[in-house]
């Protein structure tokens, strides 16, 4: 079994971009976690008229009866705010490239990494909400039978002035809330799109064209002397050399030994035949030919075609043929294009069975 062409590709530095991304954030969490989140907070309670001449008027008080620390409270409450909002903003912007990215028809990478960081930043803003500006704890106080007695009603007053601030605060957040809503319900509604109707002719890109020259890797021409019976050789149309879609599998095998359809009886000069090298499965390249059983392999997931039946699948999970390219030879004996592939390159293709 010999091997031809390029192995998997390394993983890209987008990748690799997202998990810092991922790590740090992590990072930043556990440091508001362990600043925020493990002090334990004042439990607020309310306690009987009567004891609460005691304290200032509009003081909250803990189970112990001790005054609340308002300095921390303010604090976490600033704090809080900030990281809340913070986070919606991300996650808002992160939308905003999400459907720039999609209507400018971007890389899949983008798409994934811009709708990761939208949903990261939406949690960490509630998560961190739900923990910094949302009381724990239930109040209660006993109801008494006659009417409320001047001092209560003066403490209520006053502790109702008191949240003033945070129902400013509130309505920044709601207002964070609505926008994040609509933008991600945008991003969702937009991927609608792609269930409408089939893609223009962009899709079905012409990868070769009648009368191209069969290249090698280094731009030399191709001729019908350049390979004996069980070799292989990777080839690319003339203006395409290095395109991963256009990638070829140039073989040569005994021309009595074809069995190709009827209408591609004049496909194979001197026994060449040529398919796309992109995997019909998964898009990997089929790199691998065993010339004892005329198969490509492709390495990735063990598909296998047979070469001398138009390569059909004959094990693995590859459902499809490898797209054939009709050749012909002119009169100097160099193999060219007699047209395009038989069907698209590729894995996956709308309108594709």
């Amino acid at each position: 079994m010999t091997e031809h062409g390029q192995g998997q590709h390394d993983p890209g530095m987008l990748e690799l971009f997202f998990l810092a991304i991922v790590l740090v954030g992590k990072v930043i969490l556990r440091s508001i976690a362990a600043a925020f989140w493990l002090r334990p907070s004042p439990v607020v309670a309310v306690i009987p008229a009567k004891d609460l001449a005691a304290a200032a008027p509009g003081q909250p008080v803990d189970e112990t009866g001790r005054a609340a620390d308002l300095t921390f409270q303010r604090i976490r409450r600033n704090w809080g705010t900030f990281f809340c909002a913070f986070g919606f903003g991300v996650g808002a912007a992160a939308a905003v490239g999400f459907l720039f990215i999609y209507f400018t028809d971007g890389s899949n990478q983008m798409l994934g990494g811009t709708l990761a960081v939208s949903f990261a930043g939406f949690g960490a803003a509630l998560v961190l909400w739900a923990h910094l500006l949302m009381h724990h704890t239930e109040a209660t106080e006993p109801r008494k039978p006659a009417a409320s007695s001047y001092d209560d009603r003066r403490i209520a007053v006053a502790a109702f002035d008191a949240g003033r601030g945070d129902v400013h605060r509130r309505t920044l957040l709601k207002w964070m809330i609505g926008t994040a809503t609509g933008l991600f319900a945008a991003t969702v509604i937009s991927l609608l799109r792609s269930m409408a109707k089939p893609r223009g002719p962009e899709l079905f890109d012409e990868v070769w064209k009648r009368g191209q020259r069969l290249t090698t890797l280094e731009g030399n021409s191709v001729s019908v002397h350049a390979l004996e019976p069980g070799q292989v050789l990777l080839v690319f149309p003339e203006d395409r050399v290095g395109d991963e879609k256009a990638q070829t599998a140039l073989i040569r095998v005994k021309k009595e030994l074809l069995q190709l359809p009827r209408e591609r009886a004049d496909w194979a000069p001197e026994g060449y035949v040529a398919y796309s090298r992109v995997c019909t499965h998964a898009g990997c390249a089929v790199g691998l030919f065993e010339a004892g059983l005329d198969m490509l392999l492709c390495p990735c997931h063990q598909s296998t075609f047979d070469v001398l039946r138009a390569a059909e699948p004959t094990g693995g999970p590859a459902s499809r043929p490898l797209p054939q390219l009709p050749l012909y030879a002119d009169a100097d004996g160099t193999l060219r294009a007699a047209g395009g592939f038989s069907s698209p390159p590729g894995p996956g293709f709308w309108e594709m069975p």
